[in-house]
């Protein structure tokens, strides 16, 4: 199956269910499947050849998932750019995967003025709310939506033809410690992730979702072709305050949520309405482990829905998940592999690391991407065979070494420690940022906190924990330190605590740890001076 197809079969089961919801406007299954073919043969009277890339720079709306299924459905590969992301960062990308159609706002066209001219292969821009018909850039033709999709309708051009194996589409990493890397990831990649996403959590086509991360997010694609995966409905939005999200669930009737932990620390200390116990039947996070006492708030807060505890990588997609059952007896574990997909712990030499040895995660199966575009260098580092292959297969299988550590217990369940770069080696320990992170949270004393290591003469690296103040409160440094010491190993507790008024995020809505820890160090410099 080729991921567009995910909604012919809504069409075909339940073609008057709603499929699409953004603001005040639906889309049934039948017309989301019909815009989507339009919007096909749009690219393709565009001339858009099989695996051109096309380029979306837009928020969440309707628009936003026919442009990217549509590429899909022509036999070009789409390429979600969040919305988040300046000029420089989007003709980066723009230029690195030579997009030929690019498909936005007038505003954000305006905001790439000046760097359209180093994408020398775009050819055509589609504005979906156009207000002017002047020329972007030269050589530059720009289309408004209406015309683009009126185009398509009245064209009969065949799609190319592909085949599930083929690249569907490019999600672009963070890129929080270089220039970003674009996964490529092909049909059958996202559709395995759809299906094995909706049976672990156990979609139904009655759910509705309430879809607040970016589509240049895996994890937030997994949220549209699940919900198409069994005809459910999915509900766009682009909220300003946290506290429009509690809302937003009430007054759609929301039966699943999808977050980041930066979005549930503060949903945590919401007041929550009373309707949400009414329709909530559950809540996944991924994206970074959910410190402990923010799961206890809302577990509090929400105590009828079901909180699934998810890990894995835009490489790999979703990998494991804990059930809610398992969140009480399991603190601290992302669960067991899901459907169709295989987690290895390993050492350095690949070999099976024993129950409760930590080691490098290593995922394979239908979830692994088909590398980096355009650089076989960072490919072949992460992309290495799976350990200990089948030598009765004459090809070799190629796993993802995730660079992250993490530790299986006796009974399959997998605790995930932290970057292997990222952790902190201090008096001849090596600790984990998370580890810290969470024991901070516990403390009830920040809003926000990241833990990183620097330099020290004596102890090899210092932990620094940087932090905001709690909802309404002060930060108290002297007390939060003092709490840590209760609770941590010496060698464990922070070395210094820093205020900030908010923490840097990437685009995809997590921490910016790089970032943080790159100013600390700058401003340390220059204090000094």
């Amino acid at each position: 199956m080729l991921v567009h197809e995910l909604l012919d079969l809504g069409a075909n089961r339940r073609p008057d269910a709603p499929a699409l919801t953004y603001r005040q406007d639906t889309l049934s299954y039948a017309a989301s499947a019909e815009l989507v073919r339009a919007a096909a043969r749009g690219y393709l009277a565009l001339g858009v050849a099989r695996a051109d890339r096309v380029a979306i720079y837009l928020e969440k709306r309707l628009e936003t998932a026919a442009a990217q299924f549509g590429a899909a459905a022509s036999g070009a590969a789409f390429v979600p750019i969040n919305p988040l992301l300046r000029a420089r960062q989007v003709a980066y990308i723009l230029k690195s995967c030579d997009v030929h159609v690019l498909v936005t706002t007038e505003t954000r066209l305006d905001s790439l003025a000046e760097v359209l001219a180093d994408c020398p292969e775009l050819r055509t821009v589609v504005v979906v709310d156009p207000t002017r018909t002047d020329t972007p850039a030269p050589g530059v033709a720009r289309i408004s939506w209406p015309d683009f999709i009126d185009g398509g309708r009245a064209s009969a051009r065949p799609a190319h033809r592909v085949i599930d194996a083929d690249m569907a589409a490019i999600l672009f990493t963070s890129g929080s410690t270089g220039m970003p890397k674009g996964v490529v990831l092909s049909h059958g990649n996202l559709v395995a992730s759809a299906r094995s996403a909706a049976t672990h959590i156990g979609n139904v086509a009655e759910d509705r979702l309430l879809c607040v991360l970016p589509f240049s997010f895996d994890y937030g694609i997994v949220q549209l072709t699940s919900a198409f995966h069994v005809g459910a409905s999915v509900v766009l939005m682009n909220y300003l305050l946290p506290r429009d999200v509690p809302q937003a669930v009430v007054r759609e009737r929301i039966t699943g949520l999808a977050a980041v932990p930066p979005l549930w620390i503060p949903l945590a200390d919401l007041d929550w309405p009373a309707g949400v116990s009414e329709t909530l039947r559950y809540a996944t996070n991924s994206g970074g482990a959910m410190p402990r006492a923010t799961l206890d708030k809302l577990r509090r807060k929400l105590p009828r829905t079901g909180f699934h505890l998810m890990y894995g990588l835009t490489e790999a997609f979703r990998s494991t998940a804990l059930p809610p059952p398992e969140t009480e007896r399991r603190p601290g574990s992302v669960g067991r592999p899901i459907p169709n997909a295989e987690v290895m712990v390993v050492r350095p030499d690949g070999t099976a690391c024993r129950p409760g040895e930590p080691g490098e995660i290593v995922h394979r199966g239908a979830f692994v991407s088909k590398g980096y575009w355009r650089n076989k260098e960072a490919t072949a580092e992460r992309f290495r065979p799976v350990p200990k292959p089948d030598p009765s297969l004459p090809l070799t299988e190629l796993a993802v070494w995730s660079g992250d550590l993490g530790v299986f217990d006796e009974d399959g369940f997998l605790t995930y420690i932290g970057r292997r770069d990222e952790q902190i080696k201090t008096s001849g320990f090596r600790v984990s940022p998370t580890e810290v992170e969470d024991i901070v949270y516990s403390t009830h004393l920040v809003g926000e906190a990241v833990a990183f290591g620097v330099a020290h003469e004596v102890l090899g690296q210092a932990i620094v924990v940087v932090a905001t103040p709690p909802p309404g409160g002060a930060l108290d440094r002297a007390k939060l330190i003092e709490k840590c010491r209760e609770v941590m190993p010496t060698y464990m507790v922070p070395h210094l605590v820093v205020e900030r008024a908010t923490l840097p995020r990437t685009p995809n809505g997590k921490m910016d740890r790089p970032a943080i820890s790159r100013d600390f160090v700058e401003a340390a410099k220059s204090a000094a001076q």
